[in-house]
């Protein structure tokens, strides 16, 4: 049997502080988003990539892919988001097997609400306390990383 690569004192480090970090701005990017619109993070990123797309919606499918989620988690969240009438699902015009999710003008109201707010933490504790040739090099390390698990 091999015997596993163990991290070195440098690789520890690195992950260690990756941990560390993400868990700390995710909370932080929560609890923001819980006091000023009662949102959860992956439903501010819903409305985020449904605000950014043709028309404002987007298939469930491809939405799923943006926000990194399950079908069900994905299900779930855009529920709660038509809930309180932020966001529609309807039926895809061109298959109607294909359920589409349409940005509401209040969910787009409050989006643009919230997001300064979003924009202030993700720039305070991490843009605007790197380089540009730090989050050059952040950004080239991370898709190395999404592409090897979305491909796994």
């Amino acid at each position: 049997m091999t015997q596993p690569r163990w991290l070195d004192q440098t690789e520890m480090a690195a992950w260690r502080a990756f941990l560390t970090t993400s868990h700390l701005l995710e909370r932080r990017i929560e609890e923001q988003l819980k006091a000023s619109a009662g949102l959860t993070h992956p439903q501010y990123e819903i409305l985020v990539r449904l605000a950014g797309a043709t028309g404002r919606r987007l298939r469930m499918t491809e939405l799923a892919k943006g926000v990194v989620a399950s079908k069900s988690a994905l299900t779930y969240q855009v529920g709660r988001l038509e809930e309180v009438g932020l966001v529609e699902r309807t039926t895809c015009p061109s298959d109607d097997r294909g359920v589409l999710a349409v940005l509401t003008p209040a969910g787009a109201r409050l989006l643009e609400k919230v997001a300064p707010g979003h924009l202030e933490i993700v720039r305070e504790y991490l843009i605007d306390r790197l380089s540009r040739e730090e989050l050059r090099a952040m950004t080239s390390a991370m898709r190395k990383t999404e592409e090897a698990l979305r491909s796994g």
